[in-house]
């Protein structure tokens, strides 16, 4: 028995399949989802989605949103969504780089600090989801 998974974004569909497990992290940590699992709807934090089919595992990078979850069905409205071949790296690297440069001349900023930490944490989970291609 499998579970449908949808991957949306405000510029379209990122992914769309049956698998056996859905791996999320929300505000509150780790959700595993299996087929017939209870309906729910959480708020994501920056992370992958593991997508488990058989014996192969498929991230995406999705940075905040909502998962919605029905027994034959999941849905994931994302900010932002990525699969491993659509990362530019050495783009997501500059942006990492550029992140811990931020972090470390905005220490007595707070609103500065968090937004360069939130920048640091996207690029690292995009740099994370590329290289388990």
């Amino acid at each position: 028995m499998q579970i449908n998974v949808s991957v949306v974004t405000p510029d379209g569909k990122v992914y769309d399949g049956d698998v056996d497990m859905v791996s999320v992290r929300t505000i509150e940590g780790e959700l595993g989802i299996l087929p017939r699992h209870i309906p729910l709807v959480a708020p994501l934090t920056v992370g992958a989605v593991r997508l488990k089919k058989g014996t192969t595992v498929e991230k995406v990078a999705v940075s905040g949103g909502f998962v919605e979850v029905r027994p034959d069905q999941v849905t994931i409205l994302a900010e932002a969504a990525e699969l491993p071949s659509g990362i530019d790296v050495d783009r997501a690297q500059e942006a990492k780089k550029r992140a811990e440069q931020r972090i470390e001349t905005n220490k007595k900023d707070e609103i500065d600090f968090k937004r360069a930490e939130l920048a640091l944490r996207r690029a690292s989970n995009r740099l994370d989801v590329a290289s388990s291609k």
